[in-house]
């Protein structure tokens, strides 16, 4: 069976998965079981569809449905096939999940496992719609869907995270929706994909459609300034849905820029200032949103700030990609857009984990508030072990997946910066600097999130009587912490296969650039490549010094209250998330304010003692506040002077629709 028919299939099933749901849904637990099951199945063809796409397996579906001016057109190739793989483990890990997870919405589950299918078929349509009419249809549905299952819980936050992911949203539609206008009316009308491969833009529109695109799809992606709804949105929604959020749906957004980039403008060239603002871009974001996530006692909301880190990473790769293209650096060009490959998927797998892991201690403990967990490494064992594994994965700690790609990125950045262009090597080296950076922020937050969550002693009632999670919980984190590993350890095999899809996305020689990517692989990314090896080091060390700490030390231990200055231990007395990120919140102070304010006064009492401490319960990045809440005071405000336009008299609502009518009869006529 071919990758397309399995890939079909699987969108059939999640569309009998959603339907499910709905004629179920006033048998609540019937509706989430039904809808969790059959997506899961879903998850399993898109899966097996995906891995064959990837392994050249290359299929299309050209039909008209509906609209004769826009056909039903669907590619699944090298590229899409990762993609489509990577959302399905993270579709399957959250349909298992959610079996157990989805009872905390109570008369809403049915609801959830409409949306939650809904929602994975919307993003596989995505990937693989090779017209901008589905395109389009396809993204307003997965942005809509996903908007529903944040604001499930319908509460005052969840609106307004979900109010926030939805202007933002839109304003990135729009801004697709105008480059691919832009490349269809110099494309002779023309809707299709492949039309657009076959049209050679000047470099003028060439470069607005980029900058359309890339603007588009950021918002998507959460590339900063564009960034303001992860924190707010992605806490909201289900855990399992946070996962997949963040580990598919704003991967999305990355598949966009290289759809646009280096894909429907193949024929027009890739431009060397493209890759540097990819780049700028990627490394701005990386090193605030890690330096933001730094602050958060919120554990869903650090996870948030972490995914703009990582999706600037990930364009550190994609923008030394298009920088060595733009200069025939072909090799290098395959082995930038590799690493970036590769840590999107690593992204996914350990981003995936970790949301499932906050989602498992806010499912034990009630809340997201690390300051009052604490000791639960005693009380989740299971979930403890996963979430290390994802800490060290995301912290790029050898032999995990996250170390392979960063390595790769580093090689990369290197590499570029070495090819006679002093742009290219100023802004290369710049990213490199910034990569270094933010893996050192990185571990230092992942220090704070595991040891002040998981370590210590329960610093709440909630934290000591905290039980672990059911097992298709811990089974989901389980197998995301599997796959970290395995792509950590196996990335002597999984390379390769991404040399390949990487060549194959850069048009028009894709056989020739696999063969100089791969040997440029080979050449200089020895160490990422040897993680079995080092793996094999790590478990011998760790062996012997465990082996001579026990030899050392039988018979010789004492169990001991410990000396706390003659006072009585208590759970105030460890450190807590806020003191241990001082240092870096002192020197980061300028980008931070105060999140929450009650009043006039008390508002100014608390700035007295923040100048005072330097230590605030509570922070927003100025980010923010600038650039997200600003604007979104003001279309409020829009909102709040529509409403009083509406009186409730209906003789009144009749005249603005006849001054509307003269209004645009005084326009045609103009016009006409």
């Amino acid at each position: 069976m071919d990758s397309m028919t399995l890939f079909i299939a699987s969108l059939a099933v999640s569309c009998i998965g959603a339907l499910a749901s709905v004629l179920l849904i006033k048998a609540d637990n019937a509706a989430k079981t039904a809808g969790c099951l059959i997506g899961a199945v879903a998850a399993v063809l898109s899966f097996v569809a995906g891995i064959q796409a990837m392994l050249g397996d290359v299929t299309s579906v050209d039909t008209i449905v509906f609209f004769p001016f826009a056909h039903f057109q669907l590619l699944l190739n090298q590229l899409s096939g990762l993609f489509v793989a990577l959302i399905s483990v993270l579709a399957f890990a959250g349909s298992i999940y959610g079996l157990n997870y989805f009872d905390e919405y109570p008369g809403k589950k049915g609801r959830a496992g409409f949306f939650f299918n809904t929602f994975v078929a919307s993003m596989m349509l995505v990937i693989t719609a090779d017209n901008v009419f589905w395109f389009l249809v396809a993204f307003e549905l997965m942005s809509l869907t996903s908007y529903f299952l944040v604001v499930i819980e319908e509460n005052e936050n969840s609106i307004h995270g979900g109010w926030l992911y939805f202007v933002i949203a839109h304003v990135g539609f729009v801004l697709i929706m105008a480059s691919f206008l832009t490349m269809t009316n110099f494309a002779g009308g023309s809707f299709a994909f492949a039309d657009f491969r076959a049209t050679q833009f000047s470099p003028a529109v060439a470069s607005v459609c980029f900058v359309l695109a890339f603007f588009g799809f950021g918002a998507k992606a959460g590339i900063i300034p564009l960034h303001g709804w992860l924190p707010k949105a992605h806490p909201e929604a289900p855990s399992n849905v946070s996962a997949l959020m963040s580990g598919g749906m704003i991967k999305i957004g990355i598949f966009g820029i290289l759809k646009v980039g280096l894909d429907l403008l193949s024929a027009s060239g890739v431009q060397v200032w493209w890759g540097l603002m990819v780049m700028v871009f990627g490394a701005i974001s990386s090193v605030l949103g890690v330096a933001f996530a730094l602050q958060e006692h919120d554990i869903k909301r650090l996870l948030a700030y972490h995914s703009v880190e990582n999706i600037g990473i990930i364009l550190l790769g994609v923008g030394a990609s298009m920088a060595a293209m733009a200069l025939n650096s072909v090799g290098i060009a395959v082995l930038a857009l590799m690493a970036a490959l590769y840590h999107t998927f690593n992204h996914a797998m350990f981003k995936g984990e970790l949301f499932l892991g906050a989602g498992a201690l806010l499912y034990s403990t009630g809340t997201r508030n690390m300051e009052k967990m604490g000791g639960l490494f005693r009380r989740m064992p299971a979930t403890a072990i996963c979430f290390l594994v994802g800490a060290l994965a995301i912290s790029a700690i050898p032999p995990f997946n996250g170390f392979v790609s960063e390595w790769f990125t580093y090689q990369s950045l290197f590499n570029a910066a070495m090819q006679g262009d002093k742009a290219v090597m100023i802004v290369a080296v710049f990213a490199a600097v910034a990569l270094a950076i933010t893996g050192a922020l990185a571990v230092t937050c992942f220090v704070k999130a595991y040891g002040v969550s998981f370590a210590s002693a329960p610093r709440s009632e909630a934290a000591a009587n905290a039980k672990e999670v059911p097992a298709p919980m811990v089974f989901a984190q389980g197998l995301l912490a599997a796959i970290c590993v395995v792509l950590g350890i196996g990335a002597p095999v999984i390379a390769p296969v991404l040399v390949d899809v990487a060549a194959s996305v850069l048009h028009p020689y894709g056989g020739v650039f696999a063969a100089e990517g791969m040997e440029l692989m080979n050449q200089y990314s020895g160490a990422a490549t040897s993680t079995p090896a080092i793996a094999i080091a790590l478990v011998v060390l760790v062996g012997l010094a465990c082996g001579y700490r026990k030899l050392k030390t039988v018979g010789k231990v004492q169990k001991s209250q410990p000396w706390a200055c003659g006072y009585a231990p208590n759970e105030h007395m460890p450190v807590v998330a806020t003191t241990f990120a001082s240092e870096v919140s002192w020197f980061m102070q300028p980008l931070y304010t105060l999140r929450d304010r009650c009043t006039a006064v008390c508002w100014s009492i608390a700035h007295f003692f923040q100048k005072l401490t330097g230590v605030a319960e509570a922070v927003e990045p100025v980010p923010d506040k600038v650039l997200v809440d600003a604007p979104h005071k003001g279309v409020e405000k829009l909102a709040d002077l529509a409403t009083k336009l509406e009186g409730g008299n209906y003789s009144i609502y009749i005249c603005y629709i006849v001054a509307a009518l003269v209004v645009f009869l005084v326009l045609a006529v103009q016009m006409g």
